[in-house]
């Protein structure tokens, strides 16, 4: 997958269009993603020991084709590339810049 955990995006269509946030979690086989703070929801949640219970609003999945990976460079949405580099490692690159994303 292009997008990993940790790494910054935006939403770009969907009601929390142009919200930036970080991916809590990649979930590859449903081709989805978790973003911090966007596509929030509001569950009703039977109170538990851990929990008081009630209405909760939380984070629900975006399809991964919804969001883009922000440019390191400038933080304008990119699409991802591939770099091999000598040992056979693969890099992600960002198209818009050519900047590396993984260190």
């Amino acid at each position: 997958m292009k997008i990993r955990k940790g790494d910054k995006v935006v939403v770009t269509t969907g009601k929390s269009k142009k919200h930036v946030g970080e991916v809590l979690r990649v979930m590859p086989k449903d081709e989805r993603v978790l973003v911090q703070g966007a596509n929030i929801v509001k569950r009703h949640e039977r109170q538990s020991a851990q929990s008081q219970g009630g209405i909760v609003e939380k984070e629900a999945p975006i399809h991964i084709s919804n969001v883009a990976l922000l440019d390191p460079r400038d933080d304008r949405a990119t699409r991802v590339g591939w770099k091999t580099v000598e040992g056979g490692r693969k890099l992600r690159v960002a198209r818009r810049s050519g900047e590396t994303i993984d260190s």
